[in-house]
């Protein structure tokens, strides 16, 4: 790369961070640094109704929470500030003038219902709907006719005719466009605020972006500001499309989807780690050379390549994204681990009376297990109930003729065990076998669905060693008077 690689995110705060952002906020800033460039993020508040308090603050905590550090930003600005749009007004205006006194660009005094029957006559006829240019050519004098009766106005950019707008996608190859398809666009509301059409492209230009990545949803929009780089005489950055994501129906990902978390704050709050799902992300849209799956964000910089960009949709696998964070929560130490998921346990449960100690030593039963912090409530659930129930897999075992035996006998042996660890447990439960010549699964699977109701667990001893003497007892004895 001749010129230094400068990229940038720029999202709207009108919400809080999606999952499509973050994804094209992770290419932006895994393609910066592979180049050692610079990751920029700029905020796009021009559609000021939609903004919502806090969408700012969450866009920036989010992307530092999965380890994208901007290099400039509304709040570590450098010299291509300001970072906020609507304090960049007066840059956008220089242009807008400019444009508007080399007659590339007119006022529309048209109203909203003028524009809308237009448009409706347009589509009866079976035509794309178009502006058809009816102020492009009023004189100054009606213009200032127009103004002085204080009619509203939007400024419409005058598309070239007989034009094609072609580039070189980074990921989809050659696209071109014709302008005669392209109708007069709006670069200015008439609230005198520009579109985003317009403002990102000046702010592109002004910050020196050399490459874009973003939705396909885009891609229509590209001629639009290939106009305005051509009639400023600009040079435009570099542009990559990346495709939509899809849940697991193949659909496009929608904000209405309630079968997947959309926001990155979701994630975080149900315990998935920020490396793990920067990991996740990453394969999202971009294959690696191997087979191996798993990377360090380091890892992911130095591997990353735009030319490995998928041209196919992306499916958001949550069962994939499960295996993955396993993989990072496999790897915590257990303090690290217990930190993580006894917040949960306690606010799902009473701990008023249980020590850190014992949750801790409860975490580190289902530590390998774990697909999210979240997921420890409903794991240890019967370690804190006070009344259990059996389900019909359950009842199927205790109703094993060997059982009655095994549970007699295992209740013999837990009256008389003097020492409650982990080998006393091993040598009572050997000692049943003894007694009864019961063993293997009729002996261990009896035992294990009587005191933990499940027939799957991480190891029994440890598990009935942490539900403690007298509630196992009491469990025991309510499968032996069922």
């Amino acid at each position: 790369m001749e010129k230094r690689v400068r990229v940038r995110y720029a999202p709207s705060p009108t919400g809080f961070l999606h999952i499509g952002n973050a994804r094209t906020a992770m290419f932006n800033y895994l393609f910066a640094k592979h180049y050692h460039g610079d990751f920029v993020l700029r905020i796009e508040d021009t559609d000021v109704e939609r903004n919502v308090e806090g969408g700012e603050e969450s866009q920036l905590h989010y992307l530092r929470w999965l380890g994208m550090e901007p290099d400039e930003s509304p709040l570590k600005p450098g010299k291509y500030g300001p970072y906020r749009q609507m304090e960049r007004l007066d840059l956008y205006k220089a242009v807008i003038d400019e444009l508007l006194d080399r007659g590339l660009a007119y006022k529309c005094f048209c109203t909203s219902e003028e524009l809308q029957a237009e448009k409706e006559a347009q589509e009866a006829a079976g035509i794309a709907p178009m502006y058809n240019r009816k102020c492009a050519y009023l004189t100054p004098e009606e213009i200032a006719e127009k103004e002085a009766a204080g009619l509203p106005y939007v400024i419409r950019l005058r598309v070239p005719e007989g034009k094609h707008y072609t580039w070189k996608d980074m990921i989809r190859g050659k696209i071109n466009v014709e302008s005669k398809d392209i109708g007069d666009w709006v670069i200015v509301k008439s609230n005198g605020i520009p579109t985003y059409n317009f403002a990102v492209v000046v702010d592109d230009h002004l910050m020196e972006i050399t490459h874009v990545f973003r939705g396909e949803e885009h891609i229509s929009n590209t001629p639009k500001q290939l106009m305005v780089y051509e009639m400023m005489g600009w040079e435009a950055p570099e542009y990559g499309h990346m495709t939509l994501i899809v849940n697991e129906q193949h659909k496009k990902l929608s904000k209405r989807d309630n079968s997947i978390m959309q926001y990155v704050s979701q994630y975080d709050e149900a315990g998935y780690l920020p490396e793990a799902m920067f990991n996740f992300m990453a394969l999202l849209g971009w294959s690696p050379e191997g087979t191996e799956e798993i990377f360090t964000k380091e890892e992911l910089i130095e591997q990353f390549s735009e030319k490995r960009l998928s041209k196919a949709p992306s499916m958001f696998d949550k069962h994939k994204l499960a295996w993955v964070n396993n993989r990072y929560i496999k790897k915590l130490t257990l303090d690290e681990c217990a930190a993580l998921c006894i917040p949960y346990l306690k606010k799902a449960y009473d701990c008023s009376n249980i020590s850190d100690e014992w949750l801790k030593q409860l975490v580190a039963l289902y530590q390998e297990q774990l697909s999210y912090g979240q997921e420890i409530v409903e794991l240890t659930e019967i370690f804190f109930k006070q009344s259990i129930t059996y389900n019909d897999e359950a009842k199927e075992v205790l109703a094993w003729e060997t059982e009655a035996a095994v549970l007699t006998e295992f209740k013999r042996q837990l009256e008389m065990l003097e020492e409650w660890s982990v080998d006393g447990l091993a040598a009572a439960i050997k000692q049943v076998q003894v007694n009864t010549g019961i063993k293997g699964k009729p002996l261990f699977m009896g035992i294990r669905v009587a005191v933990t109701t499940s027939l799957h667990g991480p190891d029994l001893k440890n598990s009935i060693l942490m539900i403690g003497k007298e509630e196992t007892l009491k469990r025991v004895n309510q499968c032996l008077n069922a």
